[in-house]
């Protein structure tokens, strides 16, 4: 398992963004969490099992309804969420 560190731009912040996600992330067991962004974009720390982590960067191409995805920048982050769960954090 390596954590990913996720930017995803576009139409994603006002639309549910961050609450769909983390009932997608919550359904596949996932640990992390999920922000908003002052640039617009929002931001997330994924980890756990690779194929449910593979999952949801699948689905979060597609995101809610009413977003619209532009670009996703993957990358492997420095460490592993500290707490157990899936959670929003604090816009940063």
């Amino acid at each position: 398992m390596a954590a990913r560190l996720l930017r995803i731009e576009g139409r994603v912040q006002g639309v549910g963004y961050r609450d769909w996600m983390i009932r997608e992330a919550n359904r596949l067991g996932l640990h992390g969490w999920v922000r908003n962004r002052p640039d617009g974009s929002v931001q997330a720390l994924v980890d756990g099992d690779e194929g449910a982590v593979r999952t949801l960067l699948t689905a979060c191409r597609r995101g809610p309804a009413l977003a619209r995805v532009d670009r996703i920048e993957e990358r492997l982050a420095a460490d592993p969420p500290a707490e157990p769960g899936f959670h929003r954090r604090g816009n940063g």
